[in-house]
């Protein structure tokens, strides 16, 4: 059983920057997709960004593209997902999770995912 843990979130002000992490223990999986999803109030959840681990495959929503990155360090069994630029749009509850194979089809399609971890709020003000 894959548990994550995401840390890193906070306040900010609009155009401020923050760096969220996730940290899966239980991992044995040497190549797997994570990734990164988010929910506002009243909102769906939405995928940001993931990655494919062992490739470095990554993939963004078309709103967070050329502000947010995605990156990780195996060593670490961590994700890491830096945002730059931040709007107001862009606070949510953060969650980070895990698929157990590098076969997937929708990378930012959180049925695609079968661990979660307990999320993160990301508050940016204007």
């Amino acid at each position: 059983q894959v548990q994550l843990v995401e840390s890193g979130g906070g306040s900010v002000q609009a155009g401020g920057s923050l760096r969220l992490s996730c940290v899966a223990s239980g991992d044995t999986y040497s190549r797997r997709w994570m990734g990164w999803f988010r929910q506002a109030p009243g909102n769906e959840r939405e995928g940001v960004a993931a990655i494919g681990t062992g490739v470095g495959y990554t993939h963004y929503a078309a709103s967070v593209r050329g502000r947010f990155t995605i990156s990780q360090d195996n060593a670490k069994n961590t994700v890491y997902l830096q945002m730059n630029s931040l709007k107001p749009e862009d606070t949510a509850m953060y969650y980070c999770a895990h698929r157990g194979s590098m076969i997937i089809s929708r990378p930012l399609e959180d049925q695609e995912y079968n661990s979660w971890g307990q999320g993160t709020q990301v508050t940016v003000s204007s």
